[in-house]
C-alpha cells in the first residue's frame, strides 16, 4: 500500500503542477471564495481519480506481460513527453496555457446566474476541472498505476496529490506561476516518469 500511495503521490502531483486545471483553479479563486473552488475541483478531481482507479482494477485482469509492457510504455513515454516539453518552453506557452484556462473559465461564467451561491462556484469549479482532467496523463497514470499497486494506496496517493496541488492554485496559483519555474517542474516530472519506467522493467515478473 505504501508503494502504491508514494507512487500516487509524486507522479500526480508533480503533474498536476502548472498544467490546465491548475491555472483553472487559480483564475476561479480569484474570482470566488478559495474554499468552494477548492471544493469543487477536489470532488472533479477524486470523482477522477475513483474513475481511473476502477478502469485500473480491470485493466488488472488482462495477462500480465500486456501489463508489464504497457506499463513501460505509458511512463517511458510520459517522461519522453515532459522532457522534450521541458526542453522545447518559452514564456509563451504558458502564458498560452493561462489564457486558454482564462477562456475557459470566462465561457462558464457566461453561464451562471448573476449572483453566485456556494453551490454554483462548486458546480462550476467541478465541470471545469472534470473536463479539463479527462483524459490527461495523470488520469492514464492512475489507471496504471491501479493496475500494478494495491488501489487503496494508489487512491489515497493520487488525491493526496491532486490535494495539494489544488491548495497551491488557489491559495496563490498566479504568484506561483510567476516564481516556479514551469520548466523545471516538467523536468523533474518526466524524469521521475522515466525512473518509474525503469522501476517497472526491472520489477520481477
Amino acid at each position: 500500500m505504501t508503494s502504491g500511495f508514494l507512487a500516487g503521490f509524486l507522479l500526480i502531483g508533480l503533474a498536476e503542477l502548472g498544467d490546465k486545471t491548475f491555472f483553472i483553479s487559480a483564475i476561479l479563486s480569484m474570482r470566488h471564495s478559495r474554499r468552494w473552488v477548492f471544493l469543487g475541483a477536489m470532488a472533479a478531481l477524486t470523482t477522477m481519480t475513483l474513475m481511473a482507479v476502477l478502469a485500473g482494477q480491470i485493466v488488472s485482469m488482462l495477462p500480465q506481460s500486456i501489463i508489464y509492457y504497457g506499463e513501460i510504455i505509458v511512463f517511458a513515454g510520459f517522461g519522453l513527453k515532459l522532457l522534450y516539453e521541458a526542453w522545447k518552453m518559452t514564456s509563451k506557452d504558458v502564458e498560452a496555457e493561462v489564457k486558454e484556462a482564462e477562456e475557459a473559465v470566462n465561457a462558464a461564467e457566461a453561464q451562471l446566474a448573476q449572483r453566485k451561491t456556494p453551490w454554483a462556484i462548486m458546480r462550476e469549479a467541478f465541470g471545469l476541472v472534470l473536463v479539463g482532467e479527462w483524459g490527461d496523463r495523470t488520469q492514464i497514470t492512475t489507471v496504471m498505476l491501479a493496475a500494478t499497486y494495491p488501489p487503496v494506496g494508489v487512491v489515497a496517493g493520487a488525491i493526496s496529490g491532486h490535494g495539494i496541488s489544488i491548495a497551491l492554485a488557489v491559495i496563490g496559483g498566479r504568484l506561483l506561476a510567476g516564481r516556479i519555474s514551469e520548466r523545471l517542474v516538467l523536468a523533474i516530472a518526466g524524469t521521475l516518469f522515466l525512473m518509474f519506467a525503469v522501476a517497472a522493467a526491472l520489477r520481477p515478473r
